[in-house]
């Protein structure tokens, strides 16, 4: 397997624990529109979408949250991060061996550039990733559409081929594989969805510190 020239991080669930405080607020959103829902159920349908398809998907089931639902949400982080938002569990040494080993490294996720500037600025790891965050703002199909990694890879001047996706979400995989990458999906979180990511193709890891001896990175 040879060393990959870009790899690619998803944000939340990847490099921040967001995806429990995330998925909770969604799921009592949803119930408040009257359409009960339960936190691991929200977190399995939803989880690595952006919350423009997570909207639209909920219009197409009869299910209004709002037409402000997005910038309600964005306007509301502060505070739903208030208490803090903490790394996943030694994802900063696999960064740090991705710098040691001069391998290119970027950010691909369906949040906004603000919300990752929040998340990763509060943790430390923006320092990291400064000029190369992408956003599923910047193209039109958010994952599972492959859209959000190629642009990535082209602005990283880096064929897909050469590049590799570190995930956690279903959605994420599917998006990865879909753009001809290596996806390594973690499941280090007891909500992950094991079957679905092997399902989707990706490549199973439940600890950060594995992960540069899978890859490899040199």
């Amino acid at each position: 397997m040879a060393a990959p020239k870009l790899v690619i991080f998803d944000c939340d669930g990847v490099l921040v624990d967001t995806e429990g405080l995330a998925n909770r607020r969604l799921s009592a959103w949803i119930t408040r529109a009257g359409h009960p829902i339960g936190y691991e159920e929200c977190r399995k349908q939803f989880s690595g979408r952006s919350l423009v398809s997570v909207q639209a998907e909920l219009k197409d089931k009869g299910i209004d949250v709002g037409d402000d639902f997005v910038e309600r949400w964005y306007r509301e982080l502060p505070t739903l991060f208030a208490g803090g938002v903490e790394t996943i569990p030694h994802v900063e040494s696999f960064i740090a061996s991705v710098k040691r080993a001069g391998i290119a490294h970027c950010v691909a996720s369906s949040a906004r550039l603000d919300k990752m500037h929040m998340t990763l600025g509060s943790t430390g790891l923006l320092v990291h990733f400064k000029g190369v965050l992408f956003s599923a703002t910047m193209v039109e199909k958010s994952k599972p559409a492959p859209d959000l990694f190629l642009h990535a890879a082209r602005e990283m001047g880096v064929l897909p081929a050469d590049c590799i996706v570190i995930e956690d979400s279903v959605a994420g995989t599917q998006a990865g594989i879909a753009a001809g990458m290596r996806v390594f999906s973690y499941h280090g979180d007891p909500h992950s969805d094991r079957e679905g990511l092997t399902a989707a193709g990706g490549i199973l890891f439940d600890d950060m510190r594995k992960l540069a001896g899978m890859i490899p990175i040199a």
